[in-house]
């Protein structure tokens, strides 16, 4: 007994020194690479909109219970503190793995090896030690001190789940414009069960949707627009010997166009025998394409002499390839390039290129030529592009963080232009985002918003990509391809 009475004297002083080590290892981490720390949080989908502060403040708060838990007189308030900080640690993956569309980290050091799961049951251990020495450590009644650290843990909680609910709302919701939505909008074709979520839309005619694979480039599936039948389709081409690495289809009517980008290579082939030769290579290295015809591409691209993102027109006359960059088209805010970034369209029906910017309310129209023609706004406020941008020097490459996209996905046809946007206008319920994506419609000859209308999904998925085609709508959301029609009155209505 006298040995296990003399073995749990040292409890507390083993976890005050325990947690001395952590907090000060970790801070120090932090601090170290405070810019790496700083963009981690801001990329959190709970602690976004608090990333500048929180940054000093979980350093600062580490270094002070360090101090705290240091001294003799305040060793037990020092437990106190680290308890609630575990606890709020412990809810934030907790509320990170389970409530959140994704997992970022803000760990540093050996920490940021552990795997999520891992990082909670270490937690987990940490906050038992805390219980241990402080239930050691006090004299008062029990049942008291039970009831007191269960308050406390109540509070923690609280805190961490007011923060995740506060920052959500506060990146979504727009009180400054109001929608105007459609009733029944639209009438639901149906639902096809895909065989993974690497899918995305490489086009559609009048009878097949046709759907590309990150995961297996040379593959098509087509799937009839009813949504009764599929074919595999295997895609030939006349060079495999190139470092492909984001090849991307493009299907326009007879006519098929493969791109990779980062490789400056564009294949066209017909959907009569699918096999597709060498159209352009070495003219132009590109981030996004749109076919205007069987011998003319849009692509967006830098500009080498500004370094500016811009866009170009490809064609082929005969047996040569031209290649013209037109720079004013995309209208800088800052650098030009994160603050130009967005969705390249081409509307084959107004014969117009359509560039729908990500991180603010704005698109941009020009002719087949590349001739500027007008520039249209959304009904979001976000004039500015507000994003978090920081350069690492150790991997010698910039990061986006946590930045405010305006329109996520954007589709045009006829005289409309469609897009999805996730933020909340005035009135609005952020609830019927967890079954449904918001689509704002557009007249574009008048540059004005029409109307929305929700495009309902299985809940708690995010529309991945959608594409308008006639009266058509096709949205791909997780491993599910969803097909509706717009209804008469709601597609050309003005």
């Amino acid at each position: 007994m006298r040995s296990v009475s003399s073995i749990l004297r040292y409890i507390p002083n083993l976890s005050k020194l325990l947690y001395i080590l952590l907090f000060v290892y970790a801070a120090s981490s932090k601090l170290l690479d405070f810019q790496n720390f700083q963009t981690q949080l801001g990329q959190s989908p709970l602690l976004g909109a608090f990333a500048f502060p929180i940054a000093y403040g979980v350093i600062i708060i580490e270094i002070l219970t360090s101090l705290i838990l240091a001294l003799e007189k305040t060793r037990i308030v020092g437990l106190y503190i680290a308890y609630i900080l575990m606890v709020m640690f412990t809810a934030y993956i907790v509320v990170i793995l389970n409530f959140t569309s994704f997992t970022p980290c803000s760990c540093g050091g050996v920490l940021e090896d552990l795997s999520w799961t891992e990082h909670l049951i270490f937690n987990c251990a940490f906050i038992a030690l805390a219980l241990w020495a402080i239930f050691l450590s006090e004299k008062m009644n029990k049942n008291q001190l039970a009831v007191r650290l269960l308050l406390m843990t109540l509070i923690a909680v609280c805190i961490i789940v007011g923060l995740f609910l506060i920052s959500d709302n506060k990146m979504k919701q727009n009180n400054a414009f109001q929608r105007k939505y459609m009733p029944h909008a639209l009438s639901k074709v149906g639902v096809f069960e895909l065989e993974s979520d690497a899918f995305y839309i490489a086009g559609i005619d009048s009878s097949n949707i046709y759907l590309g694979n990150y995961n297996a480039p040379l593959y098509l599936k087509a799937v009839d627009v009813n949504l009764d039948t599929s074919q595999d389709i295997k895609i030939e081409i006349d060079n495999y010997t190139l470092p492909y690495q984001r090849v991307r289809t493009n299907v326009n009517d007879s006519d098929f166009f493969i791109g990779d980008g980062t490789v400056p290579v564009i294949l066209h082939g017909k959907t009569n025998n699918w096999q597709a030769k060498t159209f352009s290579y070495n003219d132009a290295y590109f981030y996004q394409f749109a076919v205007i015809d069987s011998s003319t591409l849009i692509l967006s691209t830098t500009s080498t002499s500004t370094k500016s993102n811009a866009l170009g027109i490809l064609h082929l006359n005969q047996d040569s390839i031209s290649f013209n960059l037109q720079p004013d088209i995309l209208k800088s805010q800052s650098t030009g390039t994160f603050d130009t970034d967005g969705i390249l369209l081409w509307n084959n029906q107004n014969k117009n290129v359509v560039y729908v910017y990500y991180y603010r309310n704005q698109y941009e129209i020009a002719n087949s030529q590349l001739i500027y023609q007008s520039t249209g706004k959304t009904i979001d406020t976000i004039e500015q592009a507000q994003i978090d941008v920081d350069y690492y020097k150790k991997e010698a490459h910039f990061k986006i963080g946590k930045s405010v996209v305006v329109n996520r996905y954007a589709s045009t046809y006829g005289d409309q232009l469609y897009i999805n946007s996730d933020h909340l206008g005035r009135f609005e319920d952020g609830e019927i985002l967890k079954s449904a994506s918001i689509i704002d419609q557009y007249k574009i000859s008048d540059n004005a918003y029409l109307q929305s209308f929700y495009f309902y999904h299985q809940p708690n998925q995010k529309l991945g990509e959608f594409k308008v085609e006639q009266n058509l709508i096709v949205g791909l959301v997780d491993n599910q391809l969803w097909v509706y029609r717009i209804r008469k009155e709601g597609y050309f209505k003005e």
